[in-house]
């Protein structure tokens, strides 16, 4: 059987001609396989939050907030949330979490803890907010923490256009309503209904998520630059071994 006709040497081709030939055919399934691998490897997702009362000075609000499972070995069992300025944590409530997950209100923000979920899968959520504030976006710096102590830190706040690495949730909202007022600051109950489900005490009140952000800096630091290493020693590799393919192309020309 005959060969195709891309399989019939060129007469009139010169040998340098067919030497980038013969290097584009070695190159080009490496170069797809370096693409694999800086797909493949962390993604780097984010944790976001959405609503579909996306507006300043709304009330009642829902936020929907999802955790991006970035682990292949554990899973998450909490997140932290530090809410921005004209939200007090006395005006969230939880609306839906993972099954078994506790809602916590600390000094600045909210907990939420329970079983770890399965590696990689993401841990969404919902609170209710009594009012959003009369501003242009809200911004929510969160904690992702999994079963083997790692963390993720989504708490930087984009700026410029340009997105950071570790963006924190951010909400943009729409113009308030005419006649949107901010309501009044809620009184505290004298007596506090009972409750299925008692308060901490002061001795187990949730600490800060702020101070909590500031702790794992060192270690949300070390693993995002471990992951980009391996991604970039994968690479270096590839790129050696093209090197090597060009000198060992050229030895057996001039031989």
């Amino acid at each position: 059987m005959m060969d195709g006709p891309s399989a019939r040497p060129n007469p009139g081709a010169s040998p340098l001609m067919i030497r980038y030939r013969s290097l584009a055919r070695v190159a080009t399934p490496i170069a797809a396989l370096a693409g694999v691998v800086l797909l493949g490897g962390p993604a780097f997702a984010h944790t976001g939050v959405t609503s579909q009362q996306a507006q300043a000075l709304a009330v009642d609000a829902v936020l929907s907030f999802k955790a991006a499972g970035e682990s292949d070995t554990a899973g998450i069992d909490e997140v932290q949330v530090v809410l921005p300025a004209g939200i007090a944590p006395a005006d969230v409530s939880l609306v839906k979490a993972p099954e078994g997950w506790t809602f916590k209100p600390g000094a600045e923000g909210f907990s939420l803890a329970g079983p770890g979920l399965a590696p990689g899968k993401n841990a969404e959520y919902q609170v209710k907010v009594r009012q959003l504030p009369d501003a242009q976006q809200v911004v929510f710096k969160t904690l992702v923490l999994y079963t083997d102590t790692q963390v993720d830190r989504w708490i930087e706040v984009p700026q410029g256009g340009s997105e950071p690495k570790n963006p924190a949730p951010v909400l943009k909202l729409a113009k308030a309503a005419p006649g949107a007022t901010p309501l009044a600051a809620a009184s505290p109950s004298p007596s506090p209904s009972p409750s299925p489900t008692p308060s901490p005490s002061p001795s187990q009140a949730v600490p800060s998520a702020r101070a909590n952000v500031t702790l794992v800096l060192e270690t949300s630091t070390e693993k995002s630059l471990g992951n980009g290493g391996i991604v970039i020693g994968t690479v270096a590799v590839l790129l050696v071994a093209v090197g090597g393919v060009i000198w060992w192309r050229r030895r057996s020309a001039r031989s």
